[in-house]
């Protein structure tokens, strides 16, 4: 499309081709198909919408309530750069208990607005024009455009169902070129819901070690984990904090979503990079947001055990609802996806998706949204009550059993 515009200047008509305006890199992006599918949702007014992973569960009210405190008191001023140095204290403490590691909080930790400002810093101080980033794929939408926007060259890897969607070593190296730089490492996924444990992990580092690679590891889920193992960082392998951004953040930890509240753990001089950056285009995240995420950290452990407990509730009752309807359905370890294959139905992902929402009014995210590997799967999100669950998958079966002729 032709982007044009009429400008009125002193009754002179003149014309702009915004395609020789806007920048071309920019231009060249493809929109979030989360988010497409997301607003198809919104044409209607009795759709499920299964389609954001977004917790139902409300901010604690401790929480809510020690900013509405800090907001009665005054307290919304700018913060330091790198945010409050007691919640940088706080997130190194939450870390050092959870994950084993040690991080200063007055110079390896910096607060950012998000989980994705942080990718986003890290990726921008860490590739220069060229250098390449191996991405395992299916994996969340914004790793490619914000290596691409940092003049690196996304290097998919994709990874299988039948080997639980993990990143294995010997498809690593086949990547590796003299232009690798950095790996990112989506674990939990989103979109499949698959962990690495610490075995598998440790297969990694080896090649990390052998190829000088970085390493960027995205953790937003780590305290979403079902079963008997728990996250395991990959910072906290030996020797792998050095070549390593930690990236976490409190929208799916703490339900803050909105909050907008993320932060990165690195080296020193990684963070130094980081912060001047961050300078330059936020200044500081939100103070109000920081106030409250030093309550969830001091006080919030109980929080997340309980909504573990109600994800993994769910995350059964979908898993079987899929098989059920005889769509095969990979059982997740983490986060809260599931990614059932929809091949038996001899639809493509944007098909199913297209026709699900439209005849049954769930919605739902393609496969291919996480790279081209995801064809043939939807990611389904069990953030949601188990009304809802229950009712979209009934929904879902009645599609499934039309498509397939069956009364």
């Amino acid at each position: 499309m032709i982007l044009k515009a009429n400008r009125m200047s002193e009754g002179v008509s003149s014309v702009i081709d915004y395609r020789h305006v806007l920048n071309s890199n920019v231009q060249a992006l493809k929109p979030s198909g989360i988010r497409r599918f997301f607003d198809i949702a919104n044409e209607f007014d009795d759709v499920i919408s299964l389609s954001i992973g977004e917790p139902d569960f409300m901010t604690p009210w401790h929480v809510r309530e020690e900013a509405i405190r800090n907001l009665q008191d005054g307290n919304t001023w700018y913060s330091p750069n790198r945010g409050f140095l007691e919640l940088r204290r706080e997130i190194s403490h939450f870390i050092k208990l959870h994950y084993h590691i040690d991080y200063d909080p007055k110079a390896e930790i910096l607060v950012t607005v998000g989980g994705s400002e942080a990718i986003d810093l890290a990726l921008r101080c860490l590739v220069s024009p060229g250098d390449e980033v191996l991405i395992p794929e299916p994996s969340f939408v914004c790793y490619k455009p914000l290596t691409q926007m940092a003049g690196g060259v996304p290097v998919v890897i994709e990874t299988k169902e039948e080997e639980k969607f993990r990143l294995k070593p010997e498809a690593l190296q086949a990547k590796i070129t003299p232009k690798s730089k950095v790996l990112i490492l989506p674990y939990p996924n989103n979109p499949t819901g698959a962990v690495m444990h610490r075995a598998d992990l440790e297969k990694i580092a080896d090649v990390v070690k052998a190829n000088h690679l970085m390493v960027l590891s995205d953790e937003i889920y780590s305290e979403l984990t079902y079963g008997d193992s728990r996250h395991v960082s990959f910072a906290s392998l030996d020797g792998m904090k050095e070549c390593t951004v930690l990236v976490n953040g409190f929208s799916k930890t703490f339900a803050m979503t909105g909050w907008r509240l993320g932060y990165a753990a690195a080296p020193e001089p990684i963070i130094t990079q980081m912060t001047k950056l961050h300078q330059f285009g936020i200044m500081s995240a939100p103070t109000t947001a920081q106030h409250a995420a030093v309550e969830a950290l001091k006080n919030g452990e109980s929080d997340i055990i309980e909504m573990r407990e109600q994800y993994d509730m769910r995350r059964r009752l979908i898993v079987e609802g899929f098989n059920s309807m005889g769509l095969s359905c990979f059982e997740p370890e983490g986060a809260f996806y599931v990614f059932p294959c929809i091949k038996s139905t001899g639809l493509s992902s944007e098909e199913f998706s297209k026709r699900l929402v439209y005849n049954e009014r769930v919605a739902v995210v393609p496969g291919n949204a996480f790279g081209d590997c995801g064809e043939g799967y939807v990611r389904v999100s069990y953030s949601y009550s188990t009304k809802h669950i229950i009712e979209a998958l009934s929904r879902i079966g009645r599609f499934v059993k039309k498509g397939k002729g069956l009364p």
